[in-house]
C-alpha cells in the first residue's frame, strides 16, 4: 500500500508500533487517516444506510446535493458511522465511508441473557440505550438462537458490529433512518463506556473488540466450551 502518513498515529502504525485497532483507540491519539483502519481492519465491510437528495433554489437555478449516511464494520467488535454531502452520489458515498472509518468504536459483547448461559460473546453483555433526535433505541441481551429482533436499520449495525442475538426496542420517528442508525450507534457506544468488574466480565463472558468470532461462525471455533 503506497501510503505516506501525515499524523503521528499513522506513522506509528506504519512503523509497526501499533498493530491492532484496539491499540489505536486506546492511544487517545486523534484518528484522522482512513488508511489506518484499512491496514488494521482489512476485512472491513460497508453499507449505505440512507441517500437523501436536497434541492435548493438559487439565483442561478436549482441546485441539487446528496446527503449520504454509511456504516462500516468488521463483524467482530468494531463499528463506525459516517455522513457526507456532495454534488455526486459516488464521491459522497466514498467520503461518508471514510468518515465512518474515522468514527470507529470498539464495542463489548457477551452472554448477558439469564435465559442463555452458553458462554459465547454472541449478544450484548447488558442493556444499553441511545438517543438521537426524537429516536430512542434500547438494546437488550437475548439468548442464543433468537437472532436480531430489531428493525432493519439497527440489524445492519448490529450485524456489522458482530452481534448475533439481541432484543431491540425503539421509540420516536424511526422512519428517519439517519436518527435511527445514529441512536443505535450511540447505544452500542454505551457498551464500551460502562465499566465492569473482573467478576462481572467473567460471569457474563464479556469481551471487547475483535476476538475472532465473526458473524455466522459456530461452536466449531471453540467458543462456549466449558
Amino acid at each position: 500500500m503506497d501510503w505516506v502518513p501525515k499524523t503521528r498515529l499513522g506513522q506509528m502504525v506504519l512503523n509497526g508500533e501499533i498493530t491492532t485497532m484496539s491499540e489505536v483507540l486506546a492511544s487517545r491519539l486523534p484518528l484522522r487517516e482512513a488508511e489506518i483502519v484499512d491496514i488494521l481492519l482489512p476485512d472491513l465491510k460497508d453499507e449505505v444506510i440512507d441517500v437523501n437528495m436536497v434541492q435548493r433554489m438559487t439565483d442561478s437555478g436549482r441546485r441539487v446535493r446528496f446527503s449520504i449516511t454509511c456504516i462500516v464494520g468488521n463483524g467482530d467488535g468494531f463499528i463506525g458511522i459516517g455522513k457526507a454531502k456532495g454534488k455526486e452520489v459516488g464521491p459522497s458515498i466514498k467520503k461518508a465511508i471514510d468518515n465512518a472509518k474515522l468514527n470507529m468504536i470498539e464495542i463489548k459483547r457477551g452472554c448477558g441473557s439469564w435465559e442463555c448461559g452458553c458462554g459465547q460473546p454472541h449478544s450484548l453483555p447488558y442493556e444499553v440505550t441511545g438517543h438521537t433526535g426524537s429516536v430512542t433505541v434500547s438494546l437488550k441481551p437475548a439468548p442464543r438462537g433468537i437472532g436480531l429482533a430489531v428493525g432493519d436499520v439497527a440489524k445492519s449495525l448490529l450485524t456489522l458490529a458482530g452481534i448475533k442475538d439481541a432484543w431491540g426496542f425503539a421509540t420516536g420517528n424511526t422512519k428517519t433512518k439517519v436518527n435511527y442508525a445514529t441512536a443505535t450507534f450511540e447505544a452500542l457506544k454505551e457498551t464500551s463506556r460502562m465499566r465492569v468488574t473482573e467478576a462481572q466480565a467473567e460471569r457474563l463472558h464479556i469481551v471487547s473488540g475483535a476476538v475472532g468470532l465473526t458473524v455466522g461462525e459456530t461452536d466449531a471455533e471453540g467458543y462456549g466450551e466449558e
